[in-house]
């Protein structure tokens, strides 16, 4: 029980660096030698470095918004919202820890898009 508050209190702090802007913290939950996929356009990173520097390089004012982690030991997944320039993404990133440190990361990226109305009778809205 301890270590996963350990660990949840960590991403926590991770979303926060991320929101920040400050990317020593941001990525001092990956192992040295982690790695994050992208599966939708196909890439893999490999290191701390490697992740923490094509982040960096990216241009876009990013913002995050966190709506859910949940996990427990060793795999743990956020759920959130990631802005850039303006334009909302819904990510999940799903994270395997080895040794208290992030050692495999996959993230996944949907673009929103509006309810077809053939559903709109059986649905309701998420609350914001």
């Amino acid at each position: 029980m301890i270590a996963d508050q350990r660990t949840r209190a960590a991403i926590e702090e991770h979303w926060r660096a991320s929101e920040a802007g400050e990317l020593a913290t941001e990525h001092a939950l990956y192992a040295e030698d982690a790695i994050l996929d992208y599966p939708q356009s196909g890439e893999r990173f490999r290191s701390r470095t490697t992740i923490a520097a094509q982040r960096g390089a990216n241009p876009a004012d990013r913002h995050f918004t966190v709506l859910r982690i949940s996990g427990s030991d060793d795999l743990w997944v956020s759920e959130c919202v990631i802005t850039y320039d303006g334009a909302p993404t819904y990510s999940v990133s799903i994270m395997e820890f080895t040794d208290g440190r992030v050692a495999h990361e996959t993230q996944y990226f949907a673009a929103p898009f509006p309810a077809p109305q053939s559903r709109a009778g059986f649905a309701e809205r998420i609350p914001a």
